[in-house]
């Protein structure tokens, strides 16, 4: 049944959902790479749609929007609600590591954060390490050596502040082998770890904090198919 925001019906998703940022990402997705689409909900603008994907697999692509409170919201009623047993974020990052060049995949296999997220635990003076599922990420990096494509595997930050008045705060992230910032997967596990769901974050490298060179439209559509194709690849073995 609908929830205060999802409008969605008793086993309108499946499974496993993708999750990107951007509800036209989601239509794009739903387009380009699943067959027989139903939208599932649009409340908010946040689009969902079910499909099946080339292997005849059930999927789900589901928007976020964006930052931590958002995908905490949208990601408990997927899991409590919806019957969704993993999400898998897909998004883009800024590159905090010289190795690590623009257009390429990175894995979060664990996710810090700058937010006061786990506050509401009152787990005073404590720290949550945040870790995708393994099963997950162990079917997305065989789909990305299979295809060939250039990847990372680590620590990314999910930072609280898009807009940072301390220009030089990522450096002290960076010394500590943090590979990339984005703004979603530490609330992302951390819901999946509470209700003992899967979940992973996957990312392509649109910026970098040391490379001065921007992607082209083109090359920012390009490397965020071959994430979609190995977000895909590890949904279908749990769809």
């Amino acid at each position: 049944m609908p929830t205060p925001h999802i409008a969605a019906n008793d086993h309108d998703f499946a499974k496993v959902v993708l999750m990107p940022g951007d509800p036209k990402r989601a239509q794009w997705i739903a387009d380009t790479f699943l067959h027989d689409v139903k939208l599932v909900t649009d409340v908010r603008g946040i689009l969902g749609f079910t499909g099946l994907t080339k292997n005849e697999k059930r999927v789900s692509v589901m928007a976020s929007g964006m930052g931590m409170p958002s995908i905490g919201i949208y990601s408990h009623e997927l899991f409590t609600k919806y019957g969704v047993e993993a999400i898998i974020r897909i998004g883009t990052c800024g590159s905090y590591q010289r190795e690590i060049g623009l257009n390429e995949i990175v894995f979060g296999m664990g996710s810090c954060t700058d937010s006061n997220w786990m506050s509401q635990y009152h787990l005073q003076g404590c720290t949550y390490s945040a870790i995708c599922d393994y099963d997950l990420l162990e079917a997305a990096v065989a789909a990305a050596k299979k295809s060939g494509y250039v990847y990372h595997v680590g620590n990314v930050l999910a930072a609280d502040i898009f807009y940072d008045y301390d220009k030089e705060i990522w450096k002290k992230w960076a010394e500590l082998g943090v590979l990339a910032v984005e703004m979603e997967s530490y609330a992302l596990y951390q819901t999946a770890a509470l209700l003992h769901k899967r979940a992973l974050t996957i990312l392509t490298t649109s910026d970098s904090f040391i490379l001065e060179n921007k992607l082209t439209s083109e090359e920012r559509h390009t490397g965020l198919g071959h994430m979609v194709e190995i977000a895909l690849a590890a949904a279908e073995q749990y769809a």
